[in-house]
């Protein structure tokens, strides 16, 4: 018997059998990530139901040198929840801890363990008059754990930031199998270092996050989506300083060119072209408003037709109920769906300052372009937060392993214009293992010792999801 096995049988005995899941078809949904391009092997999964539990695990495993592999909806995009392929991990599950331990709208404050589903707090937060003001197209499966140990963005980061901003205070159990409680809540905390801090994107490399204190914002009295064309990026940053010129209300903030509205409407059925005309880019923008007494619409009609007549846009429509507002945010969450359908895609989720993104997308995919004639270089998502996902596809490129034999070398040359653009390889997904050599090769050296030295100090055994983030 292994020590993985020996580690799998004492949990089981000590907790019964579901902190212990060995069963095949039971553990191998679990080995693969989400784009299927990772693929591990593990003895088992161990899933404990409380934080009592989970410190025990991971002391155990400690004794017995096992690596855990943390785990929670498994819809990371950089294989960063995937155990090794030689087996040599045991997933560590928290699906089971899905309890909101309280809500609460007088302190805007949501305490929810590691694998409560996204949709369901904000279900929750609903119900108490609030919102938990962060979503992604994933939010039916994602878990709070996940998100925060990936310091997630999505479609809000422009008003209220990443997970990191909207995280009040962590709990978690460190690798030595102690305790960490930081779920008091406090505005102010000045102790020395923050193991929150620490803990929110650090992809389960120095521990596993059991709960977290998220902020809460009231919640949304109406809003207003609008699907609108213009000309370019650099129109489209226009736009949104005009906006921002004028209301505090824009918290979502999307570019879309065409070619991958196209592919959704070719690929994703009961999907329809919001513009009767043809546009080069299109963004769609939400904005919202907690004041009932504020007609939101009309104000966002008017700041549009103002920019149609200043020429900063070609076209526009706004929402005319709530039915076509999420007619809209399907197309732009089912872009990579649609690119999936059509073929091989190569996806970099990047980051520039945000007054450089418009000649970035624009020259770096033209350069990609010329350096592999016949792929189609598209970038689509957050502008408004200097942050877009640059994905490149096989177009006519002919080779049939396309995605093996020049997906490396694209990379590379995408990844050094992010860098000499003063931008991040990793906007909002993580190193996970896709992007480790890639960090090793471009990333800051002072910033990597320190990486290696808080992993070393913290877990010196190195148990907490090994190969992922840094080695």
């Amino acid at each position: 018997m292994s020590d993985a096995q020996r580690l799998i049988e004492d949990v089981r005995s000590r907790f019964g059998p579901k902190a212990a899941i060995t069963d095949p078809s039971d553990v191998e949904p679990w080995l693969n990530d989400w784009r299927g391009r990772f693929h591990g092997n593990a003895a088992g999964i161990l899933s404990p139901s409380s934080t009592e539990e989970a410190a025990e695990i991971v002391r155990l495993a400690g004794e017995s040198r096992v690596a855990l592999v943390p785990q929670g909806g498994n819809t990371g995009m950089v294989g960063g929840a995937t155990p090794p392929a030689d087996g040599s991990a045991v997933i560590l599950s928290m699906r089971r801890m899905n309890r909101i331990r309280s809500i609460s709208a007088e302190n805007r404050l949501a305490v929810a363990e590691a694998g409560v589903i996204l949709e369901e707090l904000h279900h929750r937060a609903n119900g108490v008059g609030m919102r938990f003001p962060l979503t992604l197209g994933s939010r039916g499966s994602c878990t709070i754990g996940g998100l925060t140990s990936t310091n997630a963005g999505g479609t809000q980061v422009l008003k209220f930031g990443t997970m990191r901003s909207l995280v009040a205070g962590v709990e978690a159990v460190l690798p030595d199998g102690s305790v960490h409680d930081g779920l008091s809540g406090l505005k102010k905390d000045n102790r020395g270092y923050s193991l929150d801090q620490l803990l929110i994107g650090a992809e389960g490399t120095l521990g596993v996050i059991t709960a977290v204190a998220l902020r809460l914002v009231p919640a949304v009295a109406s809003r207003a989506v609008a699907w609108v064309g213009t000309e370019s990026p650099m129109k489209a940053l226009d736009l949104l300083r005009f906006l921002e010129g004028r209301t505090s209300s824009i918290e979502g903030f999307e570019l879309v060119p065409d070619d991958c509205l196209q592919l959704v409407l070719k690929h994703i059925p009961g999907t329809r072209a919001p513009l009767e005309s043809n546009q080069a880019w299109h963004l769609l923008i939400e904005a919202t408003t907690s004041d009932p007494a504020t007609d939101i619409a009309a104000d966002i009609e008017r700041m549009l037709g103002e920019a149609l007549e200043h020429g900063i846009i070609g076209d526009a429509v706004l929402a005319s109920n709530e039915g076509q507002a999420d007619a809209f945010w399907r197309i732009r969450d089912s872009i990579s769906e649609a690119e999936r359908a059509e073929g091989p895609t190569l996806a970099h989720d990047i980051s520039v300052p945000v007054a450089a993104m418009p000649r970035f997308i624009v020259d770096a995919s033209a350069e990609v372009e010329r350096a592999f004639p016949g792929v189609i270089a598209s970038a689509f998502g957050h502008l408004g937060d200097g942050n877009v996902h640059f994905h490149v596809r096989a177009g006519t490129h002919a080779a049939p392993d396309w995605y093996a034999s020049e997906g490396g070398r694209i990379t590379h040359v995408v990844d050094d214009l992010v860098v000499a653009a003063g931008g991040s390889i990793s906007a909002e997904h993580g190193i996970g293992q896709m992007k480790i050599d890639e960090l090793e090769r471009l990333g800051p050296p002072a910033k990597l010792h320190a990486l290696r030295a808080i992993k070393h100090a913290l877990d010196p055994l190195g148990i907490m999801n090994p190969g992922k983030l840094v080695r």
